[in-house]
């Protein structure tokens, strides 16, 4: 499932672009293999593990940025429990403890978030704080290695390396992560969307 704005040309370019760039990386896809074992419903990977690709090779490095966590996320109301998480998480430390794994059920993080249910994990990607950060990846069929992407706001901003705030969100929270995540710094052809 995908999104695409305006020039849908150059979105579908950067779609395949960002699957080729995907592919090339043996962690990411061996990371999508692993969270596809689980057959998480929803399951995907997505923010940093997605954005920083992108980031990293429009500025030329030479080396991916090494990644905090790989953040998975999956959609299952009938199980809201934190507990579940930690078993995925477990479960994945034990396949590759080498990465370092976090696990989050979309079903849940609105109560967290103050915002009334999701319906699915893009849904919950939509509440994100930026929205360049709203994209996922998974295996949609793991024998092929077919690569599935989502994503909430398009790729367009993304490879236009903009940092753009999600308006369901107050800025505030926006500029917190801006400065924690150090992204300016470590990114320096980003521009922030006012």
């Amino acid at each position: 499932m995908s999104y695409y704005g305006n020039d849908e040309q150059t979105l579908v370019s950067n779609e395949a672009l960002l699957i080729a760039w995907i592919r090339q990386d043996p962690v990411r896809m061996r990371a999508l293999s692993l969270v596809n074992s689980l057959n998480l419903p929803q399951g995907m990977i997505a923010a940093g593990f997605v954005r920083n690709l992108v980031w990293d090779r429009l500025h030329k490095m030479t080396s991916c940025t090494p990644l905090n966590d790989i953040d998975v996320i999956y959609f299952e109301s009938t199980d809201l429990s934190t507990e579940t998480d930690k078993l995925y998480e477990l479960k994945l430390r034990e396949l590759a403890p080498d990465l370092l794994w976090s696990v989050k059920n979309q079903a849940r993080m609105h109560m967290r978030n103050g915002d009334k249910p999701y319906h699915s994990s893009l849904d919950a990607m939509s509440y994100w704080p930026e929205q360049e950060t709203a994209i996922g990846v998974s295996l949609a069929f793991a024998e092929e290695n077919e690569l599935q992407l989502v994503s909430a706001f398009g790729l367009e901003s993304l490879f236009n390396l903009q940092l753009t705030p999600n308006p369901k969100r107050l800025r505030a929270v926006f500029e917190a992560r801006l400065s924690k995540k150090a992204w300016l710094r470590d990114y320096p052809k980003l521009n922030v969307d006012e």
